[in-house]
């Protein structure tokens, strides 16, 4: 089942689910005015039920309306916490290759720069990140979903897409193992996070980070909804890139080496994770521009698929 968090003329937020044919939103409170249906984090909390009961409602057919006359949400739009990880390791290496060669190709020689650099390890993936799952926590606040602009941060010049999903929690666990939290998670949505290329650099060069390079309104993005844990298998899915149209790249989540149940584990220890938490995979490899050296352009539009779940579409935007 695919659940989302929209919105009519009036502004009031509303839970739904997807029709089989995702042509439909059958908004539940509407069908059935149960308190786990008032939003999207009292569903989660919910748990099966509530699921259970927005398949009866969508199989009965009781207050669809045309995806069109609805505007999209991000699935939740106040969660009380996101992780942000790096499970792919190619990822990792396309673009550290890629800072290597940008480093040599400012010194006078730079392919001895480059092969030097390769002989020092410079951006080599550090030891830890084979020993355990690396994160940080994006900002919550100022989320958005499908179809809403990105606003180009003006510190930034090198405005850059990441192409991700998540795992939403749907059980409280603490210091769970990854086989118990494989029965937590609730389900799944795509993720774009968003990263001035420019300040994060800048910023991690004092060794703390990334700070605002990720942290700016719009810059997190999460949708278009939340397709249920039973209805997806998170680790053969097709995750394909297009700006403006054109595919540039695809991959595929079967490389992820930290698996979400790591991630949760985890973060899990010595710690409670709450339901409507959503851990993040990191990109996939291929998924961003600085593996291409090819950033946004004002006006661009990025389109995130996720086969299974959806297409996640934006534009980035500069103010005038």
């Amino acid at each position: 089942m695919k659940l989302v968090t929209f919105q009519l003329g009036d502004g009031q937020r509303r839970v739904g689910a997807f029709g089989p044919d995702e042509d439909l939103v059958f908004d539940l409170a509407a069908a059935d005015p149960q308190p786990y249906f008032e939003s999207m984090l009292a569903l989660i909390e919910e748990g099966d039920a509530a699921v259970a009961h927005a398949g009866e409602i969508v199989s009965a057919g009781t207050g669809a309306m045309p995806l069109g006359d609805v505007t999209l949400l991000t699935p939740v739009p106040d969660p009380p916490q996101l992780r942000d990880f790096l499970c792919f390791e190619e990822h990792l290496i396309n673009g550290y290759n890629m800072l290597r060669k940008k480093k040599a190709e400012a010194e006078p020689d730079p392919e001895e720069a480059l092969a030097r650099f390769e002989r020092e390890g410079v951006f080599a993936i550090p030891p830890i990140w084979y020993e355990q799952p690396v994160y940080y926590k994006p900002s919550r606040f100022g989320i958005i979903g499908t179809d809403h602009d990105v606003d180009w941060p003006p510190f930034s010049e090198a405005l850059d897409y990441e192409m991700e999903f998540g795992a939403w929690v749907g059980t409280k666990c603490r210091d769970v193992s990854p086989e118990q939290a494989r029965d937590v998670i609730f389900g799944y949505s795509i993720f774009n996070d968003i990263s001035a290329r420019d300040t994060q650099a800048r910023e991690m060069s004092a060794g703390l980070g990334p700070g605002k390079g990720k942290d700016f309104e719009t810059g997190n993005i999460v949708g278009p909804c939340i397709v249920t844990a039973d209805s997806f298998d998170p680790y053969n899915a097709d995750m394909i890139v297009r700006i403006n149209g054109e595919e540039r790249s695809r991959g595929n989540s079967r490389d992820m080496h930290w698996k979400f149940e790591d991630c949760i584990s985890h973060a899990s220890q010595s710690e409670t994770i709450y339901p409507g938490e959503l851990f993040c995979s990191g990109t996939v490899p291929w998924g961003c521009g600085l593996e291409h050296d090819l950033y946004l352009s004002d006006g661009d539009v990025i389109e995130l698929e996720v086969t299974g779940i959806g297409v996640l579409r934006n534009r980035v935007v500069k103010r005038k």
